[in-house]
């Protein structure tokens, strides 16, 4: 069995926990509204920026021994570059304030989910980072296509509110597939270790992050 297919494994029971959070089955349902669709997106306003400070940050804390890992993150980085501004454009042509939001602060969840990987990043294991890519990118190639069909129609939305839902779960069908090689390098048990405690921990903050929007809201 591979690493990946060991990580997979793993954590089963969390990733089963956060695909039934009530959003999200709200959401595949088209039982959500554009508000609650506008909140989501906020949210993801608030730790998508900091995708691309955090691989930078892990980056530069990696050991000479994995100059191979410098590598794919700076890749990575490239491709990852932007999609923050994809979302407050999602939020303008949803209805929203984008301006508002570019300057809002996160709210609690979302702040403390941040904070632990930057915390991972710097204090802990740097590769444990890669918990919170895989949480993400899984649950975009699981979830966000298939959301982004059901909630263009529910919320008669344009094709322009959703391109970081439609697009970032294309991308992250080829993102996952990179991402099955690269764990599947790393070759010491703490390496792999801190990619499995950590990917436990940010399905249950992410979790947070998306369980603490009100679905009961009347549409």
């Amino acid at each position: 069995m591979s690493f990946y297919q060991q990580l997979q494994l793993a954590t089963t029971g969390e990733r089963a926990a956060l695909h039934s959070i009530p959003l999200i089955t709200a959401a595949l349902a088209g039982q959500v509204n554009r508000q609650q669709y506008i909140r989501f997106l906020s949210r993801a306003f608030h730790h998508v920026k900091h995708t691309v400070p955090l691989l930078m940050a892990c980056g530069a804390r990696l050991p000479d021994r994995q100059e191979w890992l410098r590598s794919a993150i700076a890749h990575y980085i490239e491709e990852e570059l932007g999609h923050h501004e994809w979302i407050l454009n999602d939020i303008a042509a949803a209805g929203g304030d984008a301006d508002a939001v570019r300057v809002s602060r996160p709210d609690f969840d979302t702040d403390v989910m941040v904070a632990y990987a930057y915390d991972t990043v710097m204090r802990r294991n740097p590769v444990g980072f890669f918990g919170m890519v895989y949480v993400l990118e899984g649950t975009s190639v699981s979830l966000a296509t298939n959301a982004a069909s059901v909630l263009q129609g529910a919320l008669d939305l344009p094709p322009s509110a959703l391109t970081y839902l439609s697009s970032h779960g294309a991308l992250d069908v080829e993102h996952i597939g990179d991402y099955e090689q690269l764990v599947n390098r790393l070759d010491t048990p703490d390496d792999r270790e801190a990619v499995v405690n950590h990917a436990k921990t940010f399905f249950r903050l992410y979790g947070n992050v998306l369980g603490n929007i009100d679905i009961q809201e009347t549409p």
